[in-house]
């Protein structure tokens, strides 16, 4: 084939073209990353200076900038929706999640398997029951309406919990493993509930439970082959192998009408006594995860509520709030006391179970996706679960922190 001047001139020229165009979108999204990035720093500042979560405050202060940027008309430029800063929260959701999971091994599941199903159980119904009735009688919703707004504050924060407890030290306690596991449950059940009332059971369903059993099976064999054989080089294939899976199970996941951060504390499950052994290996990930990924995700939950919303109808707020966190708490401390003696011990674990973010986000999510939701129900419901995320969670930590628990966890680590 032979080719003109003219014809070699226009092929060379082209690309230039593409990439200036390029160049164009990736300035905006360099100046967005570093824009979110100074919030994250921001945010770690003022967590270390005041003594609160860094991750409370990564989502009080994306909701206050969201607001600023509401209100000063810049709000757009945020890229709040833009697929690559969604991709990176999502990414540290699955990753947090799945983090979560290795900390939870099946056989301290399976010795608590009673009280954390019981809690992760009562979990669900009571709340979502409650916001169920809230929401039909005393705010007039629709009765679809109504259903979802019970799932959306029924759920748990697993990512806001571990987080949280990753900071104070105690999830490598008893009873850190165990509000996991029980914020796990409770998540479960949402999902099933959401798919029960809302999402159709498919051919897409039963293959990816089909596939989730074979790949779970195989998991374990196959890390530690990958580990024994190529774990030492300088490659890091097993940073690449867990983040291969994370995202394969993800984009099945949601093929299947599913969401992704099931599957990621599924496997995070399966491969805790695999992986978590390696404390060097997990210490990376988390500094991946904590460093990278997740300031993104909280910033941006918080940026998503919708504060002159909340300030409109106080009263449609106080209500929800109350359905979320009320109910959440009386209906599973009862649960909670047959398990544990200590005040303290009782109260956190109640209060951290009211927390809510991911699961909470995605199912209002999907109610506006599919027209179950109006904007302004969507932006209720949200308002809600974000700050579920924070209030109840802070009283937890500044109040009924059990200190005893903290104090074993330091000893033990003294220990030669």
């Amino acid at each position: 084939m032979e080719f003109s001047l003219n014809q070699l001139k226009y092929e060379l020229k082209t690309p230039l073209i593409i990439v200036n165009y390029e160049e164009n979108d990736l300035l905006d999204i360099y100046l967005t990353a570093a824009l979110w990035l100074l919030l994250a720093i921001i945010s770690t500042i003022l967590a270390n200076r005041l003594k609160i979560s860094i991750t409370l405050m990564e989502i009080t202060i994306g909701a206050l900038f969201g607001y600023v940027a509401y209100k000063f008309d810049f709000f757009d430029k945020l890229e709040i929706n833009s697929d690559w800063l969604q991709f990176i929260s999502g990414s540290g959701v699955i990753l947090l999640t799945f983090l979560a999971g290795t900390e939870l091994d099946p056989f301290t599941l399976k010795q608590k398997l009673k009280e954390i199903s019981g809690i992760g159980i009562f979990g669900f119904f009571v709340p979502f029951t409650g916001s169920f009735l809230l929401s039909y009688f005393i705010l007039g919703w629709e009765f679809q309406s109504s259903l979802l707004a019970g799932i959306t504050l029924s759920t748990a924060s697993m990512a806001v919990v571990y987080a949280v407890m990753l900071e104070n030290g105690l999830n490598t306690t008893e009873f850190g493993k165990s509000i996991i596991g029980a914020c796990f449950i409770n998540n479960l059940v949402a999902v099933i509930g959401l798919g029960l009332l809302f999402t159709p059971f498919t051919y897409r369903t039963v293959i990816f439970i089909l596939v989730c059993l074979i790949l779970i099976k195989l998991l374990p064999t196959i890390t530690v082959y990958l580990t024994k054989e190529f774990g030492n080089k300088t490659a890091a294939i097993r940073t690449k192998w867990i983040l291969f899976l994370l995202f394969g199970f993800g984009a099945l996941a949601l093929w299947s009408g599913s969401e992704p951060v099931l599957p990621a504390y599924i496997a995070g499950m399966v491969l805790a006594g695999t992986i978590s052994k390696d404390n060097s290996f997990i210490g990376r990930l988390r500094t991946l995860t904590i460093g990278f990924l997740t300031p993104f995700y909280f910033l941006r939950a918080g940026a998503l509520m919708s504060i002159p919303v909340v300030i409109s109808a106080p009263i449609t707020f106080l209500i929800l709030m109350s359905g979320k966190v009320v109910f959440k708490i009386f209906g599973i401390f009862p649960v909670i006391s047959r398990f544990r003696e200590d005040r303290k011990e009782k109260w956190y674990y109640s209060l951290l179970m009211s927390a809510g973010l991911a699961f909470g986000i995605i199912s209002a999510q999907f109610g506006l996706t599919h027209g179950i939701l109006t904007n302004e129900q969507y932006s209720f419901l949200v308002a809600v679960v974000i700050t579920s995320a924070v209030i109840p969670t802070l009283i937890a930590n500044s109040f009924f922190l059990p200190k005893h628990l903290l104090r074993k966890t330091i000893n033990e680590e003294e220990l030669p």
